[in-house]
């Protein structure tokens, strides 16, 4: 049910009462905490609610709904992350948080824009990270650039940005070991990797996204910011959104580490990763 369910019943339950009154307020902000937006920043849109409510002079939770709504996109507003090619893209994140799924989606949702795509099989860790994403370059009938297990992930990059050259990509989608962010020497690899990369093609658009698992909610804060302490994260892909009713990190995640969302995704088909929109998401939070 999701987002979609158990957080989209709570806010409408909320929107129920007749009456704008402290409990109304109450409610909303405890439905909000609970979809892990954080004590913070369930308060400070509440506080922005209440105060704008009051200025327009509002009786009726109709128009109540749409001031919330107005708030909730504002706060998830960002520059857009501009694509431009030819583009590497460097996908990072934690073990189990679906991150070579999300390669096979993004993939497909750079081919559907008639983009030449190409992967690279830096995950040289996992013993089946390779087998899996060679899969999914099979189904989606993609170049893949891959080693044995165990060679080095850089060499693997440099490989992949070589042929990716010859063949005039437009976007090289690189996967890495999932890591916990306490791994010294893991995030260290990360470092040559974009290292390689700027080097061998410093005129390419280069991109280094994280996948997030939207049901760890709040703990998702500090895999980003451990991330950011070795690479530059450009931006997030938000995974899972279909099976949790925490899909309000989204706004601390923007508000407190500055990073934007760029894509989501909501559920396991190819077809379920979706260039984010601010205005769609908070929609299915209202509707």
């Amino acid at each position: 049910m999701g987002i979609f369910g158990n957080f989209f019943k709570k806010i409408k339950y909320a929107f129920t009462k007749n009456e704008l009154n402290d409990d109304f307020y109450d409610e909303l902000e405890q439905t909000l905490i609970s979809s892990d937006m954080g004590v913070i920043t369930s308060e400070d849109i509440i506080e922005e609610f209440r105060a704008e409510v009051k200025k327009r002079m509002i009786k009726d939770v109709d128009n109540a709904q749409k001031v919330l709504r107005e708030i909730l996109i504002d706060k998830l507003k960002f520059d857009e992350v501009e694509f431009s090619y030819p583009m590497i893209i460097t996908v990072v994140g934690v073990n189990g948080v679906g991150k070579t799924t999300s390669i096979a989606k993004m993939a497909n949702y750079f081919s559907k824009l008639k983009k030449n795509v190409m992967l690279v099989a830096g995950d040289t860790f996992r013993a089946a990270a390779t087998e899996q994403l060679d899969e999914w370059a099979t189904r989606l009938k993609l170049k893949i650039v891959k080693q044995g297990e165990g060679a080095d992930s850089a060499s693997v990059v440099f490989d992949g940005i070589s042929s990716m050259k010859a063949k005039k990509a437009d976007v090289l989608i690189v996967d890495t070991a999932g890591r916990l962010h306490t791994k010294v020497n893991l995030m260290k690899e990360l470092e040559k990797i974009n290292n390689v990369a700027h080097r061998e093609y410093p005129e390419a658009k280069h991109l280094n996204f994280i996948v997030l698992d939207a049901s760890i909610g709040q703990n998702s804060l500090a895999q980003v910011e451990a991330f950011k302490q070795s690479v530059d994260i450009d931006g997030i892909i938000l995974t899972k959104l279909d099976g949790t009713a925490k899909g309000g990190v989204a706004y601390p995640i923007v508000k407190e580490l500055n990073v934007p969302i760029v894509f989501t995704g909501f559920g396991e088909t190819i077809n379920d990763l979706s260039k984010f929109n601010v205005e769609e998401f908070v929609d299915k939070i209202l509707m």
